[in-house]
């Protein structure tokens, strides 16, 4: 009797156990990747939908704390006056008045 016939047999035992972890490994790599490209593919979709129905614009605030959308993004977005938009707020440069007591 051959060792490879012998399912006792340490060595041979030793060999299914490594085949079938490095089967283990195969498929976690390909759930694996499978995972990162649906989700590349989701993220991707985010940003196609983000930059088709939003414009990113610098403004000044004016007086009243009041901010004008630029009219390239309001024909692009099709914007018309009295249209709810959202608007999120993020200073870059603040400029402040110096005070008179310094």
């Amino acid at each position: 009797m051959s060792s490879s016939e012998n399912p006792t047999d340490p060595i041979e035992a030793f060999k299914r156990a490594l085949e079938k972890g490095g089967e283990a490994q195969k498929d976690f790599a390909r759930q694996f990747s499978a995972m990162q490209a649906d989700a590349m593919q989701n993220y991707l979709a985010m940003l196609r939908g983000l930059s088709f129905y939003n414009a990113m614009f610098k403004t000044t605030v004016q007086s009243g704390g009041r901010i004008s959308i630029p009219e390239a993004e309001r024909q692009a977005l099709n914007i018309d006056d009295g249209d709810l938009v959202q608007v999120i707020v993020i200073p870059i440069e603040r400029r402040r008045k110096k005070s008179t007591a310094e």
